[in-house]
Parts: structure tokens; C-alpha cells; sequence
């Protein structure tokens, strides 16, 4: 279960006066995927939370292929790209499900914190996660 596909219909208020999503928003639909993603493979941030631990983002990069408008529904296709237990790196395939049309190209790079903002190695903190993150990478 490498790769899980998050579903997003596009709402009006998150069009530009073009009528198109303004480039902003892509942001957060790829927060959702990743939250919709690690909470599908067991690992919802509920549980980092409650253990202390955070997944702060250190950088993104993104490229738009094609625009969507309101209405239209995004299909994010979220994996593992890199886990080295301090790091990672999740990439994500957006696209336009009525054409297929590659909508974006995106990672997000994270790195796992204590509650204090102080780097962790996430074997070290959740031998559990640590595994589920090792097994999602990509080979």
C-alpha cells in the first residue's frame, strides 16, 4: 500500500479571477493528501501528536502542468519517495480526473521533530512507525 490516491473537488472560493485554482491552494491540497495518506497506512498525525512528535515542512516543490477550475476534481496519488528516520520526502501526481491531465508535480521535505522543535530520529522515538515508514519506501 505504497501509493494511495486522495480525492479533491475543487471549490469555487479557491478560483482566481481567471476562474482558475490560484496557485496557493495546491499547497494545501497536498497537505490533506499527505494527512489522508499517513492516516491510511495507520499513521494519522493524531498519533505523532500524542507521542510529542511533529512533521514540520522544510521545503516544497511544485510544478504546474495544467489548470483546473471550480467543479473540476483533482486525483493526488501520494508515496514515500525517501525516509532516512530524520528525514523525508513525500511525492505526489496530480491530476484532472475527467482528462487525466497531469495537473502538478510535487514533494513535500519533512523532517521529524520533538515537541520542543528539536530533530529526532523517528527509529529511535517510534520503533513502529519507523518500520511502516521503511516498508512504504519507494525500491
Amino acid at each position: 500500500m505504497n501509493n494511495i490516491t486522495y480525492e479533491r473537488k475543487i471549490n469555487y472560493y479557491e478560483t482566481d479571477r481567471m476562474g482558475v485554482v490560484h496557485h496557493s491552494n495546491y499547497i494545501r491540497y497536498l497537505e490533506e493528501a499527505r494527512c489522508f495518506f499517513l492516516e491510511n497506512v495507520g499513521m494519522p498525525f493524531s498519533d505523532f501528536e500524542n507521542q510529542g512528535i511533529t512533521i514540520p515542512v522544510l521545503g516544497v516543490n511544485c510544478t504546474y502542468k495544467h489548470h483546473v477550475t471550480f467543479g473540476d476534481t483533482l486525483l493526488i496519488k501520494v508515496h514515500v519517495k525517501e525516509y532516512s528516520g530524520v528525514r523525508l520526502t513525500i511525492s505526489y501526481d496530480v491530476t484532472d480526473k475527467k482528462n487525466g491531465n497531469t495537473v502538478i508535480i510535487a514533494e513535500t521535505k519533512h523532517c521529524f521533530t520533538n515537541k520542543d522543535l528539536k530533530p529526532i530520529n523517528l527509529k529511535k522515538a517510534n520503533l513502529e512507525f519507523h518500520n511502516k515508514f521503511e516498508k512504504l519506501k519507494v525500491t
